[in-house]
């Protein structure tokens, strides 16, 4: 038997391992040009069921594809050359391993012989981004074994199982090659004697669940608390609202539903649903009078600081976390118990069950009917105060975007004020929002590009609110717009600097806040638009800015309005408006005077 070709072995195993992807569920693949991954690039090219997203900076790609995972819930693959191009991938993977979103990290590399040789383009790629894979292999090199096939395909089966599994992450296949570089055409996809079609092996994962004899004590615990809060926070699955308001309505406690949560937008009447809670929690006299018996929370840990440190301040609180993962989404260090159960299924199974025992709802009861009127004293004067106030500022960005989004719309959020303010200005409007951020690692790098991604695979009108100084970080990231003709309209908030420091203790160091925290850039924005073959809107008042976003999210393309803000302008507003708060809280008698 004539021996083949490299080129042809080349194809064979490369073909084999893009080829097992696609049947396993990876659809887009996100490409960085280079040399070395010269393989992988072209067999994805050619693969008709793959989608390749070209993208000229891995930083922004490895944001792009999170964004696109993020969307999907499922794997995403991310391709790049060898040497620093990997090391680029890293602010994302650590985003994704902290948010739970899969990813899987084809990196080319040099083969063995020329590793720590000096031979250019040339790192230690060897768990390159340690613990925050999920599982990393050093492939072969591609050679004429009859067992290659079988070897690539598997180790594909087994990246997506890594990658989308209880606790889905990312996950790295370090590929090395040898020269050349040209696999041969057409591709070969040898699959044995495997059905067509199919993937060479797959898994099945089951949902985690309680046993009866558990979920039954956990019912019983719950029918006992008489001051009972659900609280959800950052958490991707649109399933969970459904079932986890059926369970606030079932029992009748407040549901304290985060912005990121992906439960308190939505249509489903819950009359306990309260999301003004980050305002009248910041009242010390309301946290002290209202200390909860019982917290029975899902996802992570909320945006809202005030809801922390409402927790500190009842350390005997019994703390119920869920978490389908297994993980331990606790920084309080307060837990009382952890719940390895599917959030979904665990809220239908209590709900059937409290239902079946004839439990009585508490939701007019004296705790829920509080937090109720607490709610909506909060968000009536918050709404007055706002859209009385004619001059633009950051709050009322986001209290028009509750009126201006349409049914179904995508926003994501970016980092530091954008995130919080959303959280607290951004009531529901009984309409579906899916709302995302970057919340794994909370930084501030790679939003635009993330928002991009999520925007490339929905047919959502979506926009992104985001700070002068994110905004900066990734600007390389809007040429993804231009390039695949992403629809995506961008809320600029520009305050010329760090607007988040201004809330810190830093900015009491005015001899020096301005150089080290407050950052003043004088950037003019628009230019942005230009280059990247978008359009720009500079906000002069809330009827601009309102006909621009209106007229944005009906618009193809990228879309940039602007937003000029002064940041102690800014801090002012925030710090005037909870004594307000807890002023008309203790005129309705819910806290004492």
């Amino acid at each position: 038997m004539q021996t083949p070709s490299y080129p042809d072995v080349l194809a064979t195993a490369v073909g084999s391992l893009i080829d097992e992807l696609v049947l396993g569920g990876v659809k887009h693949f996100c490409v960085c040009p280079g040399s070395r991954s010269t393989p992988l690039a072209l067999t994805i090219a050619r693969h008709p069921q793959a989608q390749l997203w070209l993208q000229l900076d891995e930083r922004s790609a490895g944001f792009f594809a999170l964004g696109m995972a993020k969307r999907l819930r499922q794997p995403v693959a991310l391709v790049c050359t060898s040497g620093t191009a990997a090391a680029n991938y890293l602010p994302a993977v650590v985003e994704a391993s902290q948010a739970r979103i899969p990813l899987i990290l084809l990196t080319a590399d040099r083969p063995p012989e020329l590793r720590d040789s000096g031979a250019p383009q040339t790192i230690d790629q060897i768990h390159l981004f340690g613990s925050y894979v999920r599982w990393f292999v050093d492939m072969a090199l591609p050679d004429p074994s009859p067992t290659i096939t079988n070897y690539v395909r598997t180790v594909a089966g087994r990246a997506i199982a890594a990658s989308n599994g209880l606790q889905p992450g990312p996950v790295q296949l370090n590929i090395p090659f040898r020269e050349p570089l040209l696999p041969a055409t057409p591709l070969a996809h040898p699959r044995g004697k495997r059905a067509p079609e199919q993937p060479f092996v797959s898994s099945v994962q089951g949902k985690r669940e309680l046993a009866a004899p558990q979920l039954e004590a956990l019912a019983e615990r719950l029918m006992r608390v008489e001051r009972g809060l659900l609280m959800v926070g950052p958490q991707d699955d649109p399933a969970l609202r459904p079932v986890v308001r059926a369970l606030a309505n079932r029992l009748g406690w407040p549901l304290l539903a985060d912005h990121l949560s992906q439960t308190r937008y939505g249509p489903e009447k819950c009359p306990s649903l309260i999301d003004c809670y980050d305002a009248f929690l910041r009242d010390p006299t309301f946290v002290a009078s209202y200390a909860p018996e019982l917290v029975l929370r899902f996802g992570a840990m909320p945006t809202a600081k005030p809801f922390l440190l409402y927790l500190q301040q009842h350390p005997d609180c019994e703390q119920l976390i869920v978490d389908g993962g297994a993980g331990w989404l606790d920084p309080t260090l307060s837990a009382s118990s952890m719940i390895y159960a599917d959030p979904v299924l665990l809220c239908q199974q209590l709900d059937e069950v409290l239902q079946a025992k004839g439990y009585q709802s508490r939701i007019k009861g004296a705790w829920s009917q509080a937090w109720q009127r607490a709610q909506r004293i909060t968000r009536d004067l918050i709404e007055d105060l706002l859209m009385h106030d004619p001059e633009l500022s950051e709050p009322r960005v986001f209290a028009e975007l509750a009126d201006l989004l349409p049914q179904d719309a995508l926003l994501y959020l970016s980092n530091s004020m954008p995130v919080r303010d959303a959280d607290t200005f951004l009531t529901n409007r009984s309409r579906e929002l899916t709302v995302y951020g970057n919340r794994g690692a909370n930084g501030i790098d790679g939003v635009v590009s993330s928002a991009l991604g999520a925007a490339a695979v929905s047919d959502q009108p979506t926009l992104l609110a985001i700070g002068d100084i994110a905004f900066y970080h990734d600007t390389n990231g809007l040429l993804a717009a231009k390039l695949h003709k992403i629809n995506l309209t961008i809320v600029l908030i520009n305050n010329d600097g760090g607007g988040i420091f201004s809330f810190l203790p830093q900015a009491s160091e005015r001899d020096h806040f301005e150089t080290v925290f407050g950052t003043p850039h004088g950037l003019d924005f628009a230019p942005f638009a230009q280059i990247y073959g978008g359009s720009y809107c500079l906000a002069e008042d809330w009827q601009s800015f309102r006909s621009a976003v209106e007229s944005a999210l009906q618009t193809e393309g990228l879309s940039i309005i602007e937003v000029r803000t002064d940041r102690e302008r800014n801090v002012d507003q925030h710090r005037v408006l909870w004594p307000r708060v807890s002023a008309a809280l203790a005129a309705e008698g819910i806290i004492a005077r």
